[in-house]
């Protein structure tokens, strides 16, 4: 129990909001169920809005008294965000996470939640529909990948290892167009920078000990709340690029997540010079 937040009966409403209205309609999708909203590549789906519906009505019902913002809410009632800042209790959820990737067909977007008590993130929960597991946490408890016949594994970040075999991801899209060009000349310091567009899989896989870095300058709570939780209980490093910890109500300064602090600050001098 987190809270007042059970996170096993959260983690089980994602995954039955996936079901009943995210995968009936994967590569299923018309082209009215498909807008655009900010840009040509920041989408919205009929997948996102009724699975949040879904999340959002059973939420209310579970936890009357959490504030529940989810990524669709936002969009159509803006004020809601800076409500998080002074939250007893909230649940913040992404619908569908990598929205253009669902969109397109590419069987790589997520499910996430996190709950938010007293101003700091106490559970994260990333949901594959796809592979049909979470990678979760609760705050001091580990990073576990759930599965559920109820199997559990341990996650751990990778071990350190030099700047020039680092492998990562970076979303240099929102960065300014001189400073993008700067960091993606100094990340032919790595060995490999990639990018899945869908934070909910790059964290997955960062919390699995896969890659040696994240980076991320747009900072929307409901993209990154639950996977630094689960990065950091999995023993990683991560903070903004100033050195401050990253918390709910942040919206800029950016994010740098790495397996240790040397790692860390090695990638903020080298690499990340925002």
């Amino acid at each position: 129990m987190t809270a007042t937040v059970d996170v096993t009966v959260l983690a089980d409403l994602l995954r039955r909001a996936a079901q009943a209205e995210i995968l009936p309609r994967f590569r299923r999708l018309g082209g009215e169920d498909v807008r655009a909203k900010s840009e040509a590549t920041d989408l919205v789906t009929e997948a996102d809005e009724q699975a949040e519906r879904m999340i959002k009505a059973e939420s209310e019902k579970l936890w009357p008294d959490a504030l529940f913002l989810g990524e669709e809410s936002v969009a159509a009632e803006p004020a809601l965000l800076a409500r998080l800042a002074d939250a007893d209790l909230a649940i913040v959820v992404d619908p569908v996470d990598g929205t253009f990737n669902f969109a397109s067909g590419i069987p790589a977007f997520g499910v996430m939640a996190s709950v938010v008590s007293g101003g700091e993130t106490v559970a994260g929960i990333i949901y594959d529909p796809m592979g049909d597991d979470w990678v979760m946490a609760e705050k001091g408890g580990g990073a576990w990948l759930r599965r559920p016949d109820g199997e559990a594994q341990r996650l751990r970040t990778a071990e350190p290892v030099a700047l020039d075999q680092m492998v990562g991801m970076a979303s240099t899209g929102y960065l300014a167009q001189e400073k993008r060009a700067e960091i993606l000349g100094n990340l032919a310091k790595v060995r490999f920078l990639t990018n899945y567009r869908c934070a909910a899989h790059e964290y997955r896989t960062f919390a699995g000990g896969h890659v040696h870095y994240l980076m991320y300058n747009k900072l929307m709570p409901w993209d990154h709340l639950a996977g630094t939780l689960i990065s950091q209980e999995a023993g990683a490093h991560a903070a903004r690029f100033d050195g401050s910890p990253y918390l709910p109500h942040h919206l800029d300064g950016g994010l740098l997540v790495a397996p240790d602090k040397a790692s860390w600050e090695m990638l903020r001098r080298e690499v990340f010079t925002i």
